[in-house]
């Protein structure tokens, strides 16, 4: 997973922008990325896209194309003519695939957990190669790749929720954190 340095050296999850002008896809997608371990920032328009992404690069943007200022193709153009190079993942409907500086496309409508995967895929391939899959939290080790996780040398076996739960507590040590 591609994670960015603290100022402390502690590694950080990685930061993502979610840009629709729907609340309702934004909130979903807002709950379900920061329950899979992201930092998360929404915005609703291409202007405030662009403002947002001078004001803090994120690791990966979540753009849906049609948006009521400007498509998304537009604001990714903006984005690379200044300099923005990290991945773009476009939300769009089926007929709305041109090329236009993207990393990859998911259609509406679209399942939350190919969204993640999606943007864990992205994140896999751009990061930097001595950055580590794997999460340590005094004993207990876990390998976002392979899913394994060990107290010791001890293998523990975990539902696919459970795994999820795990990683998101050990992405963010002491934090208080919601239910949600």
């Amino acid at each position: 997973m591609h994670r960015s340095s603290g100022d402390n050296g502690v590694m950080t999850a990685p930061r993502i922008l979610v840009v629709d002008d729907e609340p309702n896809i934004r909130d979903l997608l807002i709950t379900s990325l920061r329950f899979a371990g992201f930092q998360v920032r929404a915005v609703s328009n291409g202007a405030q896209t662009i403002s947002a992404v001078l004001e803090e690069e994120p690791d990966l943007i979540v753009l849906d194309v049609m948006l009521p200022d400007m498509n998304g193709f537009s604001v990714t153009k903006r984005l690379r003519s200044a300099g923005y190079t990290a991945p773009i993942l476009f939300l769009t409907a089926k007929d709305e695939t041109e090329d236009a500086g993207g990393d990859d496309y998911v259609t509406k409508p679209f399942s939350l957990d190919e969204i993640v995967a999606r943007i864990q895929a992205i994140l896999r391939r751009t990061m930097q190669a001595d950055e580590e899959a794997v999460i340590r939290a005094g004993e207990l080790s876990m390998d976002q790749d392979t899913h394994d996780v060990k107290v010791g040398e001890v293998s523990i076996d975990l539902s696919p929720t459970e795994f999820k739960l795990l990683r998101y507590l050990m992405l963010n040590p002491n934090r208080v954190l919601s239910k949600a």
